[in-house]
């Protein structure tokens, strides 16, 4: 069994460096849950904005549960991984439809709920009711592992439950908030991931197993992911006056449910969209090239070459099934355009 050493300099020292961030304020688990989704993958400084955003517009529980899908997935836009908030909402139903509309407190109840696993659980129960379960992220399972020099692969399941375990021990039973935002603070502003660590900084380091081997960055051992796969896309961006061509995706799979330009597999140059246009029975005025962009999924790698179309008076009137043309100002306010498009929403 895995065994911290004395981290008791830990929770005087968060008192001192912790960030004043919202959800810090409030112990209202709506606000904590909301938070610790958007928080996954994300920066910090990224989410805020949309923290702030999102909770103006669905306030509570009942606001979530009740949302229109396009406002649910336009305030989520630009975080990417919309499953999580279409996750959120079912989660949302349920606690309105089974615990009236009150969060649980539970830890086996809120585990319970669509798109929690063990790490959101412990979060929110921990932070919002102060019980004593660990939150276990990345930030905490790498100081975890210097402090240890754990060298297990922490990709492998054992790995983390082990570490997992150890912080668990470790956690103060009269303080579990402040312990679990305090290794989490110090994860991510002093033993970070990328570049050496700040051990000047750290409380711990006098007890930190990596550092007295001088060995900071060799842990934690991570094995390589497998490769992703690579696959060529042309983005047109198909404009009519002052309107641009959008599609819905597919209800199920890759970006369910989202808007987007016309996505084409394989990569075009302009001869080739050319073509293509003239196979549809259209001559554009003009084809601009707006450059390539790559955009990184779990498993999927997208290498783009993008286009401006511009199109004749008339064209929108013969659309194909699926594909409409919109004002920008209406795709600003209502559709929700995914980040996988980012480097060419400017134009859209």
């Amino acid at each position: 069994m895995l065994i911290l050493p004395d981290i008791s300099p830990l929770l005087p020292w968060y008192k001192t460096h912790a960030r004043d961030l919202p959800w810090r304020r409030t112990k209202d688990p709506y606000r904590i849950w909301v938070s610790e989704i958007m928080l996954q993958q994300t920066r910090v400084e990224a989410v805020l904005p949309y923290y702030d955003r999102f909770l103006s517009a669905l306030p509570d529980i009942a606001a979530l549960a009740a949302a229109p899908e396009a406002l649910l997935l336009k305030l989520w836009e630009g975080l990417g991984y919309y499953s999580r908030v279409r996750n959120m909402q079912r989660a949302a139903r349920t606690v309105m439809s089974e615990h009236g509309g009150v969060f649980p407190r539970h830890f086996d109840t809120v585990r319970a709920l669509c798109g929690i696993g063990d790490y959101t659980a412990g979060a929110i129960c921990s932070f919002a009711f102060d019980l004593p379960y660990p939150a276990v992220d990345g930030n905490v399972l790498r100081v975890a592992a210097r402090l240890l020099a754990c060298g297990e692969d922490i990709r492998k399941p054992t790995a983390k439950k082990e570490l997992t375990a150890a912080v668990a021990a470790a956690q103060p039973s009269d303080a579990p908030a402040a312990f679990n935002q305090a290794i989490m603070e110090l994860g991510a502003t002093v033993c970070v991931p990328n570049g050496a660590p700040h051990c000047h900084a750290c409380p711990l380091a006098a007890s930190c197993a990596a550092h007295a081997k001088g060995q900071e960055t060799d842990f934690p051992y991570k094995s390589k992911p497998a490769p992703r796969r690579a696959e060529q896309r042309t983005v047109l961006i198909l404009r009519e006056g002052d309107r641009v061509a959008l599609r819905k995706r597919p209800d199920t799979g890759l970006l369910a449910g989202l808007f987007e330009p016309i996505c084409i597999e394989g990569a075009l140059d302009v001869h080739a969209v050319r073509a293509l246009c003239a196979a549809k029975g259209v001559e554009p005025l003009r084809i601009a090239p707006l450059g390539a962009a790559k955009h990184i999924f779990s498993h999927i790698e997208w290498h783009m070459e993008g286009f401006e179309v511009i199109l004749p008076d008339g064209v929108s009137d013969k659309c194909p099934d699926g594909v409409f043309f919109a004002p920008r100002e209406e795709i600003d306010r209502r559709f929700a355009i995914p980040s996988a498009f980012r480097a060419y929403r400017p134009f859209l």
